[in-house]
């Protein structure tokens, strides 16, 4: 009898640590999880006008975490960055033009909940060769004579698009149709988004184009400020003339909101769910628009007001979710514009 008690006790003793082992290793093992999928590198693609913003921040951040916690960045164009952000492929995507129509509906049909945040202005600028000493401004509507569509094998010297400039062959220089860039420029000069000619040099990457232009006495491109800024002992801006004469790309003329209509917002896109669910793309997060305005500032952008910040981190917080853009692009819009919509939203 005293044998069997002991026999039932032992059973009993070696089924309970079996239990205790079982939800210690069920435990370890959902930890594991959780500490992997905090750690697991926060992605972003998209536009390569903001990536040098972005870059920084990223550099900055790993170097702060000591490789703990990594974010990486990447540059596809906007338009390849809201693929990839719409399918649920990145948790953060840059953006130099607000979310289109076809992007919400996109994001829409795969549950994609996205948080708007726009970091800072950017004169879109139109340079060529240092060697140039021919052109010193140009017009909107000879930037369209150049780019437009029926453009192609028609434009093809300088002085097709005015009299006085020599015949020289015109080189072009421009981003790709998956940019952000193109889509705004075509828009702002063609009044079509997409509207250009295709018999240019074209890439995603704007250092590709910088180097164009700096190589070639004849070439004429376009790109985002901070390319040039890195870049102007081998390039020159134009002035833009959108009738009201000619006025240069700079941060004062994009501030006072003369520098039409080529100065534009620049955004990155936040996936809000992954957002609420990695306390790491949070970190990351209020990392990036802590220290934003000195980087923006350092790569050749212009920034809001350090206040301005502390706005769009109460929106960010406050998981303020879809765009105040409604899918259109506007050319009009000053920093404060861009400001007061935001604080209505």
């Amino acid at each position: 009898m005293g044998s069997n008690i002991k026999t039932r006790n032992i059973q009993l003793i070696v089924k309970y640590l079996g239990i205790f082992t079982g939800l210690s290793l069920l435990n370890a093992c959902s930890l594991t999880q959780a500490t992997s999928t905090l750690r697991q590198p926060i992605t972003i693609d998209g536009s390569s006008t903001v990536y040098p913003i972005t870059e920084k921040v990223v550099e900055d951040f790993n170097k702060q975490n000591q490789g703990k916690l990594q974010a990486t960045a990447g540059f596809s164009g906007t338009g390849g960055g809201f693929r990839k952000f719409c399918a649920g492929e990145i948790d953060i995507t840059n953006a130099s033009r607000p979310i289109t129509k076809k992007e919400m509906e996109a994001c829409k049909n795969t549950n994609i909940a996205y948080i708007e945040l726009p970091i800072a202005f950017d004169a879109l600028t139109v340079a060529v060769n240092k060697q140039n000493n021919w052109a010193d401004h140009v017009t909107v509507q000879e930037l369209k004579t150049m780019w437009q569509p029926t453009a192609q094998r028609n434009i093809n010297t300088w002085n097709q698009v005015r009299n006085s400039w020599p015949e020289r062959p015109l080189k072009l220089f421009g981003p790709g149709v998956d940019s952000g860039t193109f889509d705004y420029f075509t828009e702002a000069i063609m009044g079509t988004a997409g509207a250009s000619r295709s018999d240019y040099t074209a890439s995603e990457d704007d250092e590709i184009l910088e180097r164009g232009v700096a190589a070639d006495p004849n070439a004429l491109g376009y790109f985002g400020l901070s390319y040039y800024e890195q870049n102007r002992d081998d390039l020159k801006a134009l002035a833009i003339d959108n009738g009201q004469g000619p006025v240069m790309p700079s941060v004062e003329n994009v501030k006072n909101g003369t520098y039409r209509p080529l100065t534009r917002p620049l955004f990155i896109y936040v996936n809000a769910t992954k957002a609420q669910n990695n306390p790491v793309i949070t970190e990351f997060l209020d990392f990036y628009l802590r220290n934003v305005a000195d980087t923006v500032t350092q790569v050749g952008y212009i920034a809001f007001n350090p206040e301005d910040y502390n706005l769009l981190y109460r929106n960010f917080h406050k998981t303020k979710v879809g765009t105040v853009y409604g899918g259109v692009a506007q050319f009009d819009l000053t920093m404060r514009d861009v400001l007061t919509k935001r604080s209505e939203y």
